[in-house]
């Protein structure tokens, strides 16, 4: 019991996080409060997404240590040549792409790294760059149903093509985008709080190991090209990509293979969620989102439906929190349900676990040794979603 005791003590508070939802979504299961049948529907949804997560992570590890992530990352402190500024542009741009044309979570497992790295090669501040990143990733997921797995639910429920939804969405996506701006350059960028007014552009550096680069940098160049042409699920995407890695690893660094690569509080953490919020939901949920976003198709269901997206997701998580929601809203309230999307996707930027995205960024700023103060984190979070969310449905509803 002791060993235990020191081991608990040990852990992560976000570990012991995982843990504890896990262990409630679970009791919950054998209490009866979660019927049989919910769960496994739940665990039936997670599954792919787990093996995403598991698979992705260690792509991306692997990727960042063959150096691939360097070499990208001193090509974008190049293009800033030296200038605050023109380096803020650049990796909102970057972000902001990654995020429309990928998803959100590709933006928060292989930019972060390269972030990480442009801080390491250009000798400046992580936080502004990290924050760059783990912003965009949820306020830039819009615009296509890519972009986003909500945005595919979204998609599918009002009978949008890629081009309809981009055709509907590009208000309120430049309305957040320049909302996130704003918010960045205030809290992080500006030179109060970056501390320089320039920086030196790194010189260009060769790989360590130009074999094993090149085998992970085709490793991620194959799963990204995966994702654009949507011909395989994502999850086998990422799994054949850090098969591609790992095998390199064996053959070259055979030390660097630790079970460590995997991330098992994520893997603790997401089935967790999903347990708790469907017992939430077979127990009430659904009546009170119901209840709360009304059958108002107009601006005021609109607002009620982004608040109340956005702020449950910061308290569960984003993904079941839609799910729960696009039930609660009426059939043919179109409008209302992409303003519910937009909260469940701009709204999630407040606490770490509110979107998938945050959790993986979280990930590999631990992995990395990089803290931003929770209190920060959630303080500017907090006025970024309100503002974020006010713009984007705004928008919305003057685009309609």
């Amino acid at each position: 019991m002791r060993a235990f005791i020191q081991l608990f003590g040990r852990l992560h508070v976000l570990d012991r996080l995982a843990g504890g939802i896990l262990v409630c979504g679970l009791l919950f299961l054998a209490t009866g409060l979660l019927p049989a049948a919910s769960a496994g529907h739940a665990m039936a949804r997670v599954g792919p997404l787990l093996a995403f997560l598991g698979t992705v992570i260690v792509m991306a590890e692997l990727t960042s240590r063959a150096g691939v992530f360097d070499v990208v990352a001193t090509a974008v402190a190049r293009a800033g040549r030296g200038s605050y500024a023109l380096l803020f542009l650049w990796c909102v741009g970057f972000a902001a792409l990654t995020t429309i044309t990928l998803n959100l979570d590709t933006t928060a497992v292989l930019l972060t790294p390269v972030m990480l790295a442009l801080a390491s090669r250009a000798g400046i501040a992580a936080v502004p760059l990290v924050m760059t990143t783990v912003w965009l990733a949820n306020t830039a997921s819009l615009l296509l149903p890519v972009s986003n797995l909500t945005n595919l639910l979204a998609a599918d429920r009002v009978a949008l093509s890629p081009a309809g939804m981009a055709a509907r969405m590009w208000a309120p996506q430049l309305a957040s985008l320049l909302v996130t701006m704003g918010c960045l350059w205030l809290f992080f960028w500006r030179r109060g709080r970056r501390g320089e007014d320039s920086y030196r552009p790194p010189e260009h550096r060769p790989p360590d190991d130009p074999v094993l680069f090149r085998a992970c940098a085709v490793a991620c160049a194959g799963f990204l090209v995966a994702i654009l042409v949507d011909v395989v699920p994502l999850w086998a995407a990422s799994a054949a990509a850090a098969a591609v890695a790992v095998a390199a690893f064996a053959i070259r660094r055979r030390e660097e293979l630790r079970l460590s690569l995997v991330p098992w509080r994520l893997l603790v953490l997401v089935p967790g969620l999903f347990l708790v919020v469907e017992t939430v939901d077979a127990n009430g949920l659904h009546r009170l989102l119901a209840s709360t976003v009304g059958t108002d198709g107009g601006l005021l269901g609109m607002v009620r439906a982004a608040g109340m997206g956005g702020g449950l997701s910061n308290v569960l998580n984003n993904l079941p929190v839609y799910l729960a929601g696009e039930s609660a809203v009426p059939r043919d309230n179109h409008e209302q349900l992409l303003a519910l999307l937009i909260g469940t996707n701009v709204g999630p930027v407040i606490t770490p676990w509110a979107s998938l995205a945050t959790l993986l960024w979280f990930e590999r700023c631990h992995a990395r040794g990089v803290r931003v103060p929770l209190r920060r984190f959630m303080g500017t979070g907090a006025v970024l979603a309100v503002g974020a969310l006010t713009a984007s449905v705004g928008a919305l509803a003057l685009t309609g």
